[in-house]
């Protein structure tokens, strides 16, 4: 029998509005939410492909227990945990394109220090052409990889709250999540940018701003998440399969 994939709504985001109603979400429980964040990133970071996953699923979870007006605990955090295998994959899948994107540009880096490198007595020229060629094919790198990686937010954006919310394999929330953010592009692209705006600004008030800002942003992400994928009640289950033989 075919998987039954939840519905979800197109054009439903509207990108200022979900960042309003992300800190109208936390505000009164912010420092609760912030310590959440910040943990949930510390511990992720140790091992990025094996615990992001989990982290990003437990930091949703409390989001939504927010958006249901039940009580959040920290402990919810770690019940990521609870969807280890379905993230993993996520996550796996998430970062196969920055992989396939980083081993060639090592590959060229050192190509072009083992070829281009000045030996011997380099005039200062030589050895400012060097590395002034070093510098901008970094430089290149970093945006290409900004690039990407928006592009790849764009289209995994939904991919941990459907695990948290739906209880999705990783493989179907992956796939959902990508018909969800074709169908709201370009406020899901609105939404990224805005958010990646409020980051830079956060990081040219002292690095600090950026930390602070981060469960806010993470709130107008559950909130979007919302408005595509409308809350089921707990009451609801799908009917059962007909038994084999039927028609």
């Amino acid at each position: 029998m075919a998987a039954i994939f939840p519905a979800f709504r197109s054009g439903a985001i509207a990108p200022l509005e979900c960042v309003k109603e992300g800190w109208a979400l936390i505000k009164d429980q912010y420092w609760l939410f912030l310590g959440l964040t910040i943990v949930g990133i510390l511990i992720a970071s140790a091992v990025p492909i094996v615990l992001i996953g989990p982290m990003m699923v437990g930091i949703f979870l409390c989001l939504f227990q927010r958006q249901r007006h039940e009580p959040v605990e920290f402990g919810t955090l770690f019940k990521g945990f609870d969807y280890f295998g379905q993230s993993f994959i996520v996550a796996l899948i998430k970062v196969i394109p920055i992989v396939i994107l980083m081993v060639p540009f090592y590959i060229i880096m050192l190509a072009v220090m083992m070829t281009g490198m000045p030996r011997g007595r380099a005039t200062p020229e030589q050895t400012s052409s060097f590395l002034f060629s070093l510098f901008g094919l970094e430089l290149l790198f970093v945006i290409v990889l900004m690039v990407v990686g928006i592009a790849i937010e764009v289209f995994f954006m939904f991919a941990f709250p459907l695990v948290a919310d739906r209880k999705l394999s990783g493989l179907d929330a992956i796939k959902v999540g990508f018909g969800a953010c074709k169908a709201n592009f370009g406020g899901v692209l609105g939404l990224l940018l805005g958010n990646a705006l409020f980051g830079i600004l956060g990081v040219l008030c002292c690095l600090v701003g950026v930390y602070l800002y981060l469960p806010v942003s993470f709130a107008s992400y559950a909130v979007a998440y919302r408005r595509v994928f409308p809350e089921v009640p707990e009451s609801f289950n799908p009917p059962p399969p007909p038994p084999s033989g039927w028609a």
